[in-house]
């Protein structure tokens, strides 16, 4: 990192307060009247409204739009564990990302004191203070604990809660990627069920993206997953674990070099640099590459395309086709709370991850454009959102601050939780809420509504 980035972010950081999140009223209270129905006397009519219907809290305070960012630090960005001081300042910035691209209120809750003796997740503690939350939040997203007790904590809170609970390092990958997948497959011919599938990395987002590809249509026996230990094959005993243990295959293969022999589609969330262009040159014909370790891929983009790749994304903003988690959670919330939605299931992920699939296929309209254009000068230049399908290998994905985005996923993850039945307030006109969200955003941050 450059001496320079390194003292913007700390000023940015520090000046001209600390932290990037603070409080802000949406009730007046400048006069003695206003005092009155904030606080004492006048609050206690609320109370009671609620004590007496208990469904009334959704009227009558923000809880309707607020999630709570629960993290303990175990597993933060690619710094590992670092604890939970040192993770605030990214679940502030989570709460930033909600806020900014959805209006959702998010607070940052960092957890301390739930570790076992040797400084991991202690499951148990965690899933303990976590459902104490349910009466302050509509929602709980979890974020940066530590495989594999992160499954046993979302699973379980998601059995105990009545509001969605949501591990954004498993499935927003999974969600993001899985909607580049589907259009990086479309783009180069191949039929997903067909696919053969590599996947370096086998934690918490490696078994979630595996899963969801293979929800999407991908053939579970086609798939070779890797994790520091080599591939994870049949009779192979060393660092298993359950999830681990549904994708053991029987295949030869030890090594990543091997399993990437003919395979089509590399999914990399694990370390730098541990793919060559000589690897590439192995895999089948036109192979797709996401490449999603950060800061640095498993393969830079340009080694990938010189290996023969037809389709080449990264978790980085600064390369085309950007599997960003921003392009999934602040939407799916939005949906989910605004149909007051009891969890998240697989559907409404799958909802998502087409909505943003569907969406790179649309003509993009001149008014989107001109905002793209500010945001994305250089790929507005060379004619990246041109066309009556904008699909290409430089992009299978929309890009972040496109802003059809957000209430576009919303729309769907609304639709999917009113056809599985989770929602407990239903929209009636879909095409009009999803307008109503581009205009609340729009009014908020100045992107083009309509």
């Amino acid at each position: 990192m450059s001496s320079d980035l390194r003292d913007a972010a700390l000023a940015y950081h520090r000046d001209p307060v600390p932290g990037k999140i603070a409080i802000a009223l949406t009730k007046p209270c400048g006069t003695q009247r206003e005092l009155s129905l904030a606080y004492t006397p006048g609050v206690a009519l609320p109370c009671l409204e609620i004590e007496k219907n208990p469904d009334t809290v959704w009227e009558l305070t923000g809880r309707g739009n607020s999630v709570a960012v629960v993290s303990d630090g175990t597993a933060v960005l690619g710094l590992g564990n670092i604890g939970p001081e040192a993770g605030l300042p990214v679940m502030e910035g989570k709460a930033v990302l909600f806020k900014h691209f959805a209006d959702i209120d998010a607070i940052p809750i960092c957890l301390g004191r739930v570790f076992t003796d040797k400084g991991r997740t202690d499951a148990k503690k965690v899933i303990a203070v976590t459902e104490t939350l349910e009466p302050t939040f509509g929602g709980i997203n979890l974020e940066d604990i530590a495989g594999p007790e992160c499954f046993e904590v979302e699973t379980e809170l998601k059995k105990r809660m009545g509001i969605p609970v949501f591990h954004d390092d498993q499935h927003g990958t999974a969600i993001i990627s899985t909607a580049a997948i589907l259009n990086a497959v479309a783009f180069t011919g191949r039929k997903l069920a067909d696919c053969r599938f590599v996947i370096n990395g086998a934690g918490a987002a490696g078994i979630a993206c595996a899963e969801m590809y293979v929800a999407a249509g991908a053939t579970r026996k086609n798939f070779i997953l890797c994790d520091s230990k080599g591939v994870i094959h049949l009779g192979r005993t060393a660092g298993m674990t359950p999830e681990k243990d549904r994708f053991a295959v029987d295949t030869p293969a030890r090594t990543l070099t091997d399993a990437l022999r003919g395979a089509d589609i590399f999914v990399g969330l694990s370390v730098a640099a541990c793919v060559t262009a000589e690897m590439v040159k192995t895999m089948a014909p036109n192979p797709i590459i996401f490449a999603m370790a950060n800061p640095t891929p498993e393969i830079m983009p340009e080694l990938a395309l010189q290996g023969g790749a037809a389709v080449v994304g990264t978790g980085r903003s600064d390369f085309p086709n950007q599997v960003n988690n921003v392009l999934g959670f602040p939407g799916i919330f939005r949906g989910a709370l605004d149909t007051r939605a009891v969890k998240i299931n697989e559907e409404m992920k799958r909802a998502a991850s087409l909505a943003l699939a569907s969406l790179a296929q649309e003509t993009i309209p001149a008014e989107v454009k001109i905002f793209l254009a500010k945001a994305y000068p250089q790929d507005a230049a060379a004619g990246l959102f041109d066309g009556k399908n904008p699909l290409k290998a430089t992009y299978v994905i929309p890009k972040p601050f496109d802003p059809r985005v957000v209430p576009r996923v919303a729309r769907f993850v609304a639709e999917a939780a009113m056809k599985s039945g989770v929602a407990k307030r239903p929209i009636a006109d879909l095409a009009a809420y999803e307008q109503a969200v581009t205009a609340r955003i729009a009014k908020a941050h100045g992107s083009p509504a309509g």
